[in-house]
């Protein structure tokens, strides 16, 4: 007997990504630890297909909202790590992160 799929999440890729950025110490994570997160977080993601990647790889370089931020030289690694612009903050208040209703 197979175990039902789940279900797709409520959120907006975007939302995803600022939920991950939000629940990080220091507010900010890179691209790996955010495809980390959503995966343990949504098991919709765990069992789908990598295009949800490349989804997650276009809101980052695309929404403004997003702000990629250099490594320090004593935090070696790879990848920079991405933070939540302060003037977005609001887009998300008191952690409403579902996806918005579009105005007719």
């Amino acid at each position: 007997q197979e175990c039902p799929r789940p279900v797709r999440p409520p959120y907006s890729y975007s939302a995803l990504i600022a939920m991950a950025i939000h629940s990080a110490p220091g507010r900010r994570r890179t691209l790996s630890q955010i495809y980390q997160y959503v995966a343990e977080n949504f098991p919709f993601y765990k069992k789908s297909k990598a295009g949800w990647q490349n989804s997650i790889r276009h809101n980052l370089s695309l929404n403004d909202c997003f702000k990629k931020v250099p490594r320090d030289e004593d935090d070696p690694g790879k990848g920079n790590y991405w933070t939540l612009d302060p003037n977005c903050e609001k887009m998300f208040d008191n952690g409403n992160f579902r996806r918005r209703r579009k105005r007719r």
